[in-house]
C-alpha cells in the first residue's frame, strides 16, 4: 500500500535503498509506491538523489517541528486525495479516539463541500484542513465560525498581508476577492453538541479565477508554516470569552458599516450593516430604519464593487 511509504517521507531526499530497508521491500517496489502517491496527489519530489516530498507540505514530519500548540494538531493525518477533510475527521472520530483538536489534511478533495453545500474546490497550492473539536456548548458552537475567522485573518495577516473577515465566515483580500473560507458541521443531540468538525481553506500558492492567494503578499510562505501557525491561533482564539471573540472580529470585519446584500433563507434583505450581536448574528438597518437580525446568509458588500475596502485593525494572535 502506497500509505505505508508516506509517514517515511520529509522534505529531504531519501533513497529507494534506505526507504526500502525500513519497508522490507525492493526499490522498485518504492518506486512504484511514490508513483502511486504521486497519482492520489501527494507532491512527492523524485530525483537522482531519492525520494522527498516538496517543500512546506502540510505533512506531519514537515508540520511537527513548527508546531508550538498543546492540543491542535498534536494528532494530525495527512492524506493525497479524500472525499472531504470533514468526513475523513468524523470516520476518524468514529472509529477510534479522536482527541480534542484532532486534524485531517489533505491534497485534493473529491466530494469538497462549502457553506449550503457549495462545492469546496482544491488544488495544489491550497491549504484544506478540518479540527475535531470536543466538549463545546450550544452557545459556544455559536461563535466558533468568527473565532475560527479571527484566527484566520490573525494568521494569515503576518508580514502585512491586507485582508479582512465578510462574514459569517470568509476571508477577503482588501480588493474584494476570496482568500479563505470557514465551514463548521456539529453533531447535535438535542440541546448537546456531541462534536463539531471546523474545516478551513486557504488559497496559499494557487487560486480560482477571481479569487486570490497568500502568496500574492507572502512569496515565501509555505502551506506546512501556515498551518502550524494557523494551528496556533485557533487554538487561542477558541478558547478566547466571547467579549473577545466578538471585539476582535468587529476590529477585523469588512462587513461593518458596509451597504451590504442577504441572500437569507427568507429572501433577500438590503441595507447597511451595523454589527453583530452576542450570539454572532448580523445587524443589518434597512430603508426606514428598522434592524434585521440575520443569522444566516450570504453577504455580497455592495461597497467593495467601486474600489478597495475599508482596512481593518489588525489583530495580535
Amino acid at each position: 500500500m502506497p500509505a505505508r511509504l508516506l509517514p517515511l517521507l520529509s522534505d529531504l531526499p531519501q533513497s529507494g535503498e534506505a526507504l526500502g530497508a525500513r519497508l522490507g521491500v525492493g526499490r522498485v517496489t518504492v518506486n512504484t509506491l511514490a508513483r502511486r502517491l504521486e497519482e492520489d496527489g501527494v507532491p512527492v519530489v523524485i530525483s537522482r538523489e531519492g525520494y522527498a516530498l516538496a517543500a512546506g507540505t502540510p505533512a506531519p514530519a514537515l508540520v511537527a517541528p513548527l508546531l508550538t500548540t498543546r492540543t491542535f494538531g498534536q494528532a494530525l493525518r495527512y492524506a493525497g486525495t479524500v472525499t472531504s477533510t470533514q468526513d475523513v475527521a468524523r470516520a476518524w472520530a468514529d472509529a477510534a479516539p479522536a482527541p480534542h483538536g484532532a486534524v485531517v489534511v489533505a491534497e485534493r478533495q473529491s466530494a469538497g463541500r462549502g457553506r449550503r453545500g457549495r462545492v469546496w474546490d482544491t488544488t495544489h497550492g491550497t491549504l484544506v484542513f478540518s479540527v475535531l473539536l470536543h466538549g463545546l456548548t450550544l452557545p459556544e458552537l455559536a461563535l466558533i465560525p468568527l473565532a475560527a475567522g479571527v484566527a484566520v485573518q490573525a494568521a494569515s495577516q503576518v508580514g502585512g498581508l491586507p485582508c479582512g473577515l465578510k462574514w459569517p465566515n470568509d476571508l477577503l483580500a482588501l480588493d474584494g476577492r476570496k482568500l479563505a473560507g470557514i465551514l463548521l458541521e456539529a453533531d447535535l443531540r438535542g440541546e448537546d453538541v456531541r462534536r463539531a468538525v471546523l474545516g478551513i481553506g486557504i488559497n496559499v500558492s494557487a487560486a480560482p479565477e477571481g479569487a486570490a492567494c497568500l502568496t500574492e503578499w507572502r512569496p515565501d510562505l509555505t502551506r506546512a508554516r501556515l498551518l502550524a501557525d494557523l494551528l496556533a491561533a485557533l487554538e487561542h482564539w477558541l478558547a478566547q470569552p466571547p467579549a473577545q471573540i466578538l471585539a476582535a472580529w468587529r476590529q477585523a470585519s469588512v462587513t461593518l458599516g458596509q451597504p451590504v446584500q442577504v441572500q437569507t433563507p427568507r429572501g433577500p434583505v438590503a441595507g447597511t450593516a451595523l454589527d453583530i450581536d452576542a450570539q454572532g448574528s448580523l445587524l443589518v438597518q434597512v430603508s426606514g430604519g428598522e434592524v434585521i437580525t440575520i443569522s444566516a446568509g450570504d453577504v455580497q458588500l455592495v461597497g467593495q464593487l467601486g474600489g478597495q475596502l475599508a482596512v481593518p485593525t489588525p489583530i495580535p494572535g
